[in-house]
């Protein structure tokens, strides 16, 4: 599997830098990837199916000036910002393997870093018996119910995405601000707000990184992303308003 540590310019450009990753590899000029990024401005990210006046509160967002864009793949609305890492896989699918269906993929994926986590808490001497890491809902990671990492899942014929984020040190309270409730809960949740259901990591990125790398068999760089590509959706796509605010 390759490896890309690349953070880009805008919030348009991070998220079509995963679809970029995925067309090329379902189009036979790319490979497995594991991506890295992390955003230096806060914006709101909405699930390809999510109503934005429903999850978002658009007055807060207008008048800090954070913008609102839409994912390709699945899932539940997030905000985004710095204190946040980001991570992308790319995986091939197989007719036997582990991700031939989303169920299997999503258990075979978030078993795989939630294991990378708990070994990460054992370098830093934390003991994970004196609370609950799991994988809550259908794609989160949590300590004691409470959320630290969100995940979602596009498929093609071939080849899979499944990207997500890792809560670090972000300001929760920003997303109690410029989010509504969800209009869909996991169970686990209970209709917590926010600030009671979601926490940070407080673990060092490139930690978490590193972690995730070995967890992954990632180390070989990808040399040449699509860039091109990564260009043309970012502007004909993500920064539009008719993709952003198209439900």
């Amino acid at each position: 599997m390759k490896l890309l540590d690349l953070t880009l310019l805008s919030p348009a450009e991070n998220l079509a830098c995963d679809e970029a990753l995925l067309d090329a590899a379902e189009a036979g000029t790319g490979d497995e990837v594991l991506r890295f990024w992390e955003s230096r401005e806060s914006f709101i990210v909405v699930g390809y199916a999510n109503k934005v006046a429903t999850e978002v509160n658009v007055a807060a967002c207008e008048t800090r000036g954070i913008p609102i864009l839409r994912r390709c793949s699945g899932g539940g609305t997030v905000a985004q910002g710095p204190g946040c890492l980001n991570y992308t896989l790319v995986l091939r699918i197989t007719a036997d393997g582990p991700l031939h269906n989303i169920g299997i993929a999503n258990q075979f994926i978030m078993e795989r870093n939630r294991a990378a986590i708990e070994s990460l808490f054992r370098t830093f001497n934390l003991q994970p018996s004196t609370f609950n890491l799991s994988i809550s809902g259908h794609t989160d990671l949590a300590i004691d119910s409470l959320k630290f990492s969100g995940n979602s899942q596009r498929r093609r014929k071939r080849f899979l995405l499944f990207h997500g984020t890792f809560l670090l040190n972000f300001d929760l309270s920003l997303i109690s601000e410029l989010l509504s409730m969800p209009s869909k809960q996991p169970d686990y949740r209970e209709h917590r707000a926010h600030t009671e259901f979601l926490t940070n990591l407080n673990l060092p990125a490139e930690k978490v990184k590193a972690a995730l790398r070995q967890a992954w068999k990632a180390e070989e760089p990808l040399k040449n992303p699509p860039l091109e590509r990564i260009t043309a959706l970012a502007r004909d796509k993500y920064a539009t308003r008719e993709w952003n605010f198209k439900f």
